[in-house]
């Protein structure tokens, strides 16, 4: 305080100083106090005479975002993303869309626990592993199996010719993913066991590279990876998901997520069931459309349409049972650490019926 140092500094008994000491303090937190409340007080008035336009665009520009997984292949999901339609429905509930690209299932789960995906897409197993890790998610939605756009892969010229013959080979594939469970249900089929194959654990864009290699003997993949490497003849198809598949892919999100905006889930979902059905009913468009996203050519993702099921379905209690089923199963082998009440996971009928699209629900 150098400018009130002269003023009040001067020789009197301690017990003067003292009291002007204590006076001089006191004017000074009052000093500052009186400046602080009137730059308040100016900062107060000068947001409060702003025009009532200018306070409504400050309002409407400042969005959330919903960070929801982008998918790379034939799926009403990608066709989603293309057209639009979410984004227009989303922006007068103040929200924008940010799609994000993940490598498969069980890394859109670790992200969407990390707080860093809102909506994902998977297979039924990496929920179970991330209900396993502790993870808050919530069920929101399923699928139709479309058991056929999975593919068990080996070489061209491989002399595999069933999987009884993978005993003791090199097997490819992502850890907890759909690939994951269809192969332990194709080798119990076949009168085998998962440790009577050697696992190699890789996700698919490895796994591509290591299959080309000749590094593993068989790879177990989803689209459009299957198409690309039989095309690009590296591959023949050993056996589809088509009569192994029992359960569909889900949509999950996480508790959080669902308790704060109940309302985007349910904009996403009746944008998304709308996709499937344009994309169930108009193979041609979509080959155009996804053409650039799956990399592989018109004619050949028309073809690969037929090897779809399109349609949400509603979550029931036979979906939950099935899912408890998939838990049972892993826990059994060994490769999750704990039983798993998927239940936990799952909402109430009335929670369900808030969020899901009226003609899904009538699927039930």
């Amino acid at each position: 305080m150098p400018a009130l140092k002269g003023k009040f500094e001067f020789r009197k008994s301690p017990r003067t100083t003292r009291r002007s000491l204590l006076f001089a303090l006191g004017y000074c937190l009052m000093l500052s106090t009186t400046l602080s409340s009137c730059s308040e007080a100016k900062n107060n008035t000068q947001q409060s005479t702003g025009s009532p336009e200018s306070v409504a665009v400050s309002s409407t520009t400042e969005k959330q975002v919903v960070r929801i997984v982008r998918s790379k292949q034939l799926s009403a999901l990608a066709v989603l993303e293309k057209q639009g339609s979410l984004e227009k429905r989303l922006e007068p509930l103040g929200f924008k869309v940010q799609w994000a690209e993940f490598a498969a299932g069980p890394q859109q789960l670790e992200a969407l626990n990390a707080n860093g995906l809102d909506i994902a897409s998977t297979a039924e197993s990496p929920p179970v592993f991330s209900q396993a890790a502790g993870a808050p998610l919530v069920y929101l939605a399923t699928t139709r199996p479309s058991g056929k756009a999975i593919s068990l892969l080996v070489p061209a010229n491989s002399s595999i010719k069933s999987v009884t013959d993978l005993k003791g080979k090199k097997v490819a594939f992502q850890k907890a993913s759909i690939g994951h469970y269809l192969l332990v249900k194709a080798l119990e089929d076949a009168g085998l066991k998962l440790s009577d194959v050697q696992s190699v654990f890789l996700a698919p864009a490895d796994a591509n590279a290591a299959f080309s290699q000749n590094k593993v003997d068989a790879w177990y993949i989803w689209e459009p990876f299957g198409t690309r490497n039989v095309q690009n003849k590296i591959a023949r198809v050993l056996a589809d998901g088509g009569k192994l598949r029992d359960t569909g892919n889900f949509y999950s999100t996480s508790r959080q997520f669902y308790q704060a905006h109940p309302d985007v889930i349910k904009v996403f979902l009746e944008e998304l069931e709308k996709s499937e059905i344009w994309t169930k009913d108009h193979p041609k468009e979509v080959a155009q459309l996804l053409a650039p996203v799956t990399q592989l050519d018109p004619p050949t993702l028309e073809i690969m349409h037929n090897k779809y099921d399109y349609g949400l379905l509603p979550i029931t209690e036979k979906t939950i049972t099935k899912q408890q089923e998939v838990a049972d199963k892993w826990y059994s082998l060994g490769l999750i650490p704990k039983k798993v009440n998927v239940r936990d996971g799952f909402l109430s009928p009335e929670e369900y019926a808030k969020i899901t699209p009226s003609d899904v629900l009538a699927n039930k």
